[in-house]
């Protein structure tokens, strides 16, 4: 089981490794360590040199380490990984834990909302999570300032989980490094980036998606209209999940996002009745974790016809996949193996929603 863990987090640690790409390659290759040995033969299909592979001695002190941290590591086919989040095309493959993994397995509610909150806001934010847990929910945020800080606190009695863009030792902001603490100590702490990971700013959207797959809905208490927790609306909205959201004050620039998410249709929150009404008809703990085959493409590989052809429909504004295999009549596997190709080539770069261009 270790060298198996080794193997698993070496292929994911490697350069041009994503979440989608990682399961192709398992599901092609049987295993991680099949998959390494084939990573400079695909890169060279695809165009490129070989991606730097991790190395064996790094991934062995990262295990290390995360076990000194009272830490473990959740695979995608895990039985305990959280199920609802195994539904996203791109779940994390791995996940760091501390605390608690029942609490997934609850109806999860994400709530999130501006760093600079308002007072009334901060306080409505934990009125809402004291009612979610009393109703038996779990409440999902990120750790961050004002509301994610109000929502972990509402619900820290009842049970709480906490997304971090950092690695699992490090809190962020340093204010909140008790509240983390609680959170890992009495509910559930998850990041899915290595310990001693800074916070840095491209790995909080990832953050966000993990935020938004764990939830049955996501509630927007406060957000500007350009702000990271309408990122986490939009990626909740995308997989299928309830979008809520608490009206403010049309003046009041922090109340911008929320009013926009209604006037698009998000569930209008003015009570912790309206998130379980809106929740009500799904249970997600009937939602059992699919069992992860890592179905591959069949084995013949692409033509360099085929690669040619949807080379020639890539562009630098993102496409769905989807459009690629229509215009070019290639079959999905094919258009799935030419995408892997050049991404592990460092010249496809992939987008929310199934979409793709070039890097």
């Amino acid at each position: 089981m270790s060298d198996r863990r080794e193997s698993r987090l070496r292929l994911l640690r490697s350069a041009n490794i994503g979440p989608i790409s990682w399961r192709q390659l398992i599901g092609r290759f049987g295993t991680a360590e099949a998959a390494l040995d084939a990573l400079p033969m695909l890169a060279a299909r695809g165009g490129g040199n070989a991606p730097r592979i991790a190395d064996a001695g790094v991934v062995r002190r990262e295990i290390a380490q995360v076990e000194k941290l009272g830490a473990r590591y959740l695979f995608l086919d895990d039985p305990d990984y959280p199920p609802l989040l195994a539904e996203l095309e791109s779940a994390p493959p791995a996940l760091i834990v501390r605390g608690s993994v029942a609490l997934a397995r609850r109806n999860c509610v994400a709530m999130v909302g501006a760093r600079n909150a308002s007072a009334a806001a901060c306080r409505f934010a934990r009125q809402l999570a004291l009612g979610l847990v009393d109703a038996g929910a779990t409440v999902v945020s990120g750790l961050a300032r004002g509301i994610d800080t109000a929502a972990h606190n509402g619900a820290l009695a009842g049970g709480t989980i906490g997304v971090i863009a950092s690695g699992i030792d490090i809190a962020f902001p340093p204010e909140n490094a008790e509240l983390q603490e609680r959170v890992a100590r009495e509910g559930l702490l998850l990041a899915e980036q290595p310990p001693g990971t800074e916070p840095l700013a491209r790995f909080f959207p990832s953050r966000n998606r993990i935020i938004a797959g764990l939830a049955i809905g996501t509630v927007v208490v406060e957000a500007a209209p350009r702000s990271g927790s309408l990122i986490t609306a939009r990626i909740a909205a995308e997989a299928g999940r309830e979008v809520m959201a608490v009206p403010g004050s049309p003046l009041d620039p922090r109340a911008q996002g929320c009013n926009l998410l209604i006037r698009e249709g998000a569930t209008l929150v003015q009570s912790v009745d309206d998130i379980l009404e809106a929740i009500r008809p799904i249970d997600a703990r009937a939602v059992r974790a699919p069992v992860c085959s890592f179905e591959g493409p069949p084995p013949e590989d692409a033509s360099d016809a085929e690669r040619r052809q949807i080379a020639a429909l890539l562009g630098p504004v993102p496409v769905a996949i989807d459009e690629l295999i229509r215009q070019s009549g290639v079959g999905a596997a094919v258009v799935q193996t030419i995408l892997l190709e050049l991404e592990l080539a460092g010249r496809l770069e992939r987008h929310a929603g199934g979409r793709v261009s070039w890097a």
